[in-house]
């Protein structure tokens, strides 16, 4: 019974044309202002500086906001009055998180894939196969966290034949790891010093801690970072918010 407002090509990245959203009964608008001018918007990215001034009280908007890494976003927000409801803080009754998980499984098979394109030569990286050929090792890929994205990094990695290091604090998830994959796998309990011995023999460290709603700690430190071989890659899934590892920038 409501009226859905899309604006012109905004479904192109998904590969949705305007005609199927009219088709479905949505009304095809020609700006980004008149899709902001609806009384719920509901987006993806979180509202960047261009976006600002389309906030107001009588908004309701649902997207990823990431707050913990955007002050200056959350003090436009305050200041306008919106409504925001943040996709990735939306829990279940059982804590999960419903609405950022998908997205966690997503990214964390990503960061191998992406990792693996980075090693390449042509990339300016070590020239490496993650999982090496007769005769040659594979890579060593390091996994900071062992939650959704962990997981489903090492699931990827560990389906390349690469080596492979999760690190986390909570020692029964460990346990669980260890138990359902397979292969080339170590567990290690997080802490400085086992952190900064692995990275430093990482081909690839991958971040993903998350500490819903805040700011993920920075547990990779420059020093850490400058004990890597030439051409090794970093992806820190985290950097959402803010970034596990001290170094990173958004790119």
């Amino acid at each position: 019974g409501h009226d859905v407002l899309v604006q012109h090509t905004a479904g192109e990245g998904s590969r949705f044309t305007d005609e199927q959203y009219e088709a479905v009964g949505a009304k095809i608008v020609p700006t980004a202002a008149d899709a902001w001018s609806a009384e719920m918007v509901v987006k993806v990215k979180e509202p960047i500086a261009s976006e600002y001034d389309y906030l107001r009280s009588d908004l309701l908007l649902f997207t990823y906001l990431h707050l913990a890494a955007e002050e200056a976003l959350t003090k436009r927000m305050v200041e306008s009055g919106v409504t925001g409801i943040a996709y990735e803080t939306v829990e279940a009754p059982d804590g999960s998180l419903p609405l950022l998980t998908p997205m966690s499984e997503v990214a964390g098979r990503m960061a191998v894939q992406v990792g693996a394109h980075f090693l390449e030569r042509p990339q300016f990286g070590r020239g490496m196969l993650l999982g090496g050929v007769a005769g040659v090792p594979g890579a060593n890929v390091v996994i900071i966290g062992g939650g959704v994205v962990g997981t489903n990094s090492a699931q990827m990695a560990l389906g390349m034949d690469a080596n492979v290091i999760i690190l986390d604090t909570n020692l029964d998830r460990l346990r669980y790891l260890e138990h359902v994959l397979d292969g080339r796998l170590t567990t290690v309990a997080s802490n400085s010093y086992n952190i900064a011995e692995a990275v430093s023999m990482a081909d690839l460290v991958i971040g993903g801690v998350l500490i819903t709603g805040a700011r993920a700690p920075n547990l990779v430190t420059r020093e850490m970072i400058s004990t890597m071989r030439d051409g090794s890659v970093v992806v820190d899934v985290a950097v959402d918010q803010g970034g596990c590892v001290e170094t990173i920038k958004v790119t």
